[in-house]
């Protein structure tokens, strides 16, 4: 086990590196940072005079390594277009987009394993076909559109939830959460099922298919066999054994989730990292969009490690396969 994580936390940190470098690239072939931080009428020599001071004049290998170690420090450089420490401009729009995607998740996975097992053991049945045939809109539309259909059934026509906005929220500290207010638990509802529907039906998909693969094994006909009940089959055997694949898909969609926010963000005007990319990306904000970059890198590699080390705790073979090395 800790040779394994070992070796995955290695790998993450490799690709946080690669990330990194990537994001450095930003600031030497997207723009000139001195072209953003002064004006026309500003002469050579202040330029230089700047480039010196930014460190810009340095080697390349030189500039990355301190790029990198600002980076592990969450040092990320002030915003060309605020003028304010990019750090704080993403602690601000921190909670908005984890409180969101959180709970993005949380109905997905939810929703998608309730689902999945349902059409699973009712297959011939009429509720799970329709299901099935429902969850294709997830598959076949785009989030925006969905975003859109909501907005219009809910705010437009019924008038029962907010189109935009977080709604009021609450500090608790530097954190702010809309869960402990009306009109923030109001403006989640529409953002949420977004987000979360797409996720839902790529898992209540792979739990049905995974769950009837089960179902059909030799130890599950035994287990009939013996007299065991269908609903300790089901879910002592079957739904436990579908976790395994499921719990890999599940992990990396968490991070897609993150990224994929810019787009729910932009539908309704959700104050998240999502928004705040957008808006650099238009006024060339680099440091913001080399600092958005490696959050969601980071979330990735992070899902991914965590991922990595259930699937060893939840499969055997592979617990005896490292055993086996070991000796």
């Amino acid at each position: 086990m800790i040779v394994y994580a070992v070796k995955s936390l290695a790998q993450a940190v490799l690709v946080m590196l690669a990330v990194a470098l990537v994001a450095f690239s930003m600031f030497r072939f997207v723009g000139d940072p001195v072209s953003n931080l002064v004006g026309q009428e500003t002469t050579i020599a202040d330029r230089e005079q700047l480039a010196r001071d930014l460190g810009l004049a340095d080697p390349i290998p030189v500039q990355f390594a301190r790029f990198v170690g600002n980076a592990a420090q969450l040092q990320f450089g002030v915003s060309y277009r605020q003028g304010r420490p990019v750090i704080d401009l993403i602690k601000e729009r921190l909670p908005a987009t984890v409180e969101l995607a959180v709970l993005s998740a949380l109905f997905a996975l939810v929703a998608g394993v309730v689902l999945g097992v349902v059409t699973a053991i009712r297959r011939d049945g009429f509720l799970s076909h329709a299901i099935l045939s429902i969850s294709l809109i997830g598959v076949s539309l785009p989030t925006f559109l969905i975003g859109i259909g909501l907005i219009w059934l809910f705010a437009v026509e019924l008038r029962w939830l907010p189109s935009f906005g977080r709604g009021d929220v609450v500090k608790i500290g530097w954190w702010t959460t809309g869960l402990l207010t009306a009109s923030g638990l109001k403006s989640l509802v529409m953002p949420v099922l977004t987000l979360g529907f797409y996720q839902l039906t790529l898992i209540m998909r792979l739990v049905r298919a995974e769950m009837l693969e089960t179902l059909r094994t030799d130890y599950v006909k035994f287990a009939r066999a013996r007299g065991v009940p269908e609903r300790t089959i089901w879910f002592r055997h079957a739904l436990k054994n579908t976790m395994i694949p499921v719990t890999t898909v599940v992990g990396l969609q968490l991070g897609s989730v993150i990224a994929f926010a810019i787009v729910t963000e932009s539908v309704f005007q959700w104050p998240g990292l999502g928004a705040l990319f957008v808006n650099a990306v238009q006024f060339v904000d680099i440091p913001v969009m080399a600092a958005y970059l490696m959050f969601v890198a980071f979330v990735f590699v992070v899902t991914n490690l965590v991922v990595d080390l259930l699937y060893f705790a939840l499969d055997p073979r592979l617990r005896g396969a490292g055993s086996a090395a070991a000796h």
